[in-house]
């Protein structure tokens, strides 16, 4: 259960435990969670002469100190671990995370009370973006093998013809349980210049994701692909229908109503966190490695709990107003199974 729940333990526990058995009376399969989340500005408290990380330092007007840091890593983790935990009774295989400082805060994050002793490991690169956040992979090594990785440079030009220095996309292949899987883990150009201003930046995300697509299926035309981010663009956005135009499957893209998403902006919401596959996890008969179901956490504990942004993300910072919550997304995550040869 998460960890700052304080009521309705019994209720919940069934839940969990009734989704479990679902899951369970299959024993030829094992089940495995793939997730992703933006963990909004996770940041040490060390300023970076490099970047633009002033913001997050002891002498700014957030006045981010360690020990607002310590708290937040510890809630971001007591999340992860239940991603997934309903359905299948233990946390994610892989997680795919955006908006981290560096290497150090993820190794505090995969040492934290509620995923040390998990097993995590990372992969994790320096980007080239300005403010200095990355995206990483978390993995269990008990589960996943690492067999190659990289960063992937994405080169776009800003509105003035410069180089727009954003986030690399992070590369893995792998193997998950003997299956070997290929996994992007991505962070789109954001929309803070508009969003039909900056559509094109976020379409040449996509175009580069296709490329590296391409270039896997041409090696191995069944090869098991999962792209996962935040694309900041909705399921129903140029950029992201550039993908599940090519032989991929966006199962989130039933998942974004009116009513619910991965984020809030202006009351409208937006699922800009999304996980997609190659057909092929589709498949029913005679495969080894199915996609069953995509899923939005987002219980009441993530939420704003009263005023005009009730419901929404309950996150760090409103400004330099300091709210102590997790993030301003909600984390997604998909099941998996995998036939059991042991």
């Amino acid at each position: 259960m998460l960890f700052f729940i304080s009521e309705g333990l019994s209720y919940i526990r069934s839940i969990s435990l009734f989704n479990y058995m679902s899951y369970s009376s299959n024993s030829d399969y094992k089940h495995f969670t793939v997730a992703f989340y933006n963990l909004e500005n996770l940041f040490d408290t060390v300023d970076d002469h490099r970047t633009l990380d002033d913001d997050f330092t002891e002498n700014s007007e957030k006045n981010w100190n360690e020990k607002k840091f310590r708290k937040k890593v510890k809630k971001l983790g007591g999340v992860i671990s239940q991603l997934g935990y309903d359905e299948i009774n233990h946390p994610p295989a892989l997680i795919g995370v955006a908006e981290v400082e560096n290497r150090s805060v993820l190794e505090e994050l995969i040492n934290s009370k509620y995923l040390s002793g998990k097993g995590y490991n990372m992969l994790h690169f320096d980007s080239p973006d300005e403010r200095g956040i990355d995206t990483a992979l978390l993995y269990r090594e008990k589960y996943f093998s690492v067999i190659e990785h990289e960063a992937v440079p994405l080169y776009i030009d800003n509105e003035h013809g410069e180089r727009d220095y954003t986030r690399d996309i992070l590369y893995a292949k792998g193997h998950l349980n003997n299956e070997l899987v290929h996994i992007m883990v991505n962070h789109w150009p954001s929309r803070r210049a508009g969003s039909n201003e900056t559509s094109y930046k976020r379409v040449a995300a996509a175009e580069k994701n296709r490329e590296l697509i391409s270039n896997i299926v041409l090696d191995d035309p069944e090869a098991k692909i999962i792209v996962m981010g935040d694309f900041n663009d909705d399921p129903t956005s140029e950029s992201v229908k550039k993908l599940s135009s090519i032989d991929m499957h966006n199962p989130m893209e039933q998942l974004h109503t009116h009513y619910e998403g991965s984020l809030n902006y202006r009351g409208a919401w937006n699922l800009f966190d999304q996980i997609l596959l190659t057909n092929n996890f589709l498949q029913q008969h005679g495969n080894s490695f199915r996609f069953q179901e995509a899923k939005i956490f987002n219980p009441l504990e993530l939420q704003e709990f009263k005023g005009k942004y009730k419901g929404n993300p309950f996150r760090t910072f409103v400004g330099d107003r300091y709210l102590g919550g997790l993030s301003d997304h909600f984390p997604v995550y998909s099941i998996f199974s995998i036939k059991d040869n042991s």
